[in-house]
């Protein structure tokens, strides 16, 4: 199969199954490798970012999906009569680090790192589709362990975990900010 044959066939599957779709699902529906589906739809996602266009395709670890471009979020919702999703909470927003940084984690884990009960976020998160539950631990009361999922992946605009952006050093016990201020005090 030619290369422009090959593109417009993947786009197809893409299209069609409307969730993230994994890269050797694709393969195997292609009769190519792993390798050259990621080359295929990596210049798919070039092409329709250089063409401008409503739509895009975004690769979420090993999978790719089609989804709207993020600019036209406001008349879609308008269209499909789609309310607004609130805002993350601050403490939403602590757990939801805690885990991305660290997963898999158990409950017990990032409570332990906030100092506060955590079960209503952690229920909020999963309400969400932000996390879900990824196994349990082989230890006493088998603990359940969470982590983060491709919708996460899909809200922050990030393609893998790899893409989030580095922990601060706190070499220093955490006073950077106050020394950066006494520093430019006279």
């Amino acid at each position: 199969m030619d290369r422009r044959k090959l593109k417009s066939t993947a786009e197809a599957i893409i299209f069609a199954c409307g969730t993230p779709v994994e890269a050797a699902r694709i393969a195997e529906g292609l009769g190519i490798s792993e390798e050259e589906v990621f080359d295929v739809c990596d210049e798919l996602m070039r092409d329709y970012s250089e063409a401008d266009r409503g739509i895009r395709i975004v690769r979420l670890n090993k999978s790719y999906q089609m989804c709207t471009c993020e600019e036209y979020a406001e008349p879609i919702r308008t269209v499909m009569d789609l309310r607004r999703n609130t805002p993350l909470s601050q403490a939403a927003a602590e757990v939801l680090a805690v885990i991305a940084y660290n997963q898999p984690v158990t409950k017990a884990f990032v409570e332990q790192v906030r100092g506060v009960d955590c079960s209503g976020v952690i229920s909020g998160l999963i309400s969400r589709q932000l996390i879900e539950e990824k196994g349990r631990l082989e230890l006493p009361g088998k603990p359940l362990v969470y982590g983060t999922t491709e919708h996460f992946l899909r809200c922050f605009n990030i393609s893998s975990l790899d893409e989030l952006p580095p922990l601060p050093d706190d070499d220093n016990g955490g006073d950077d900010a106050s020394d950066a201020v006494q520093g430019d005090l006279p």
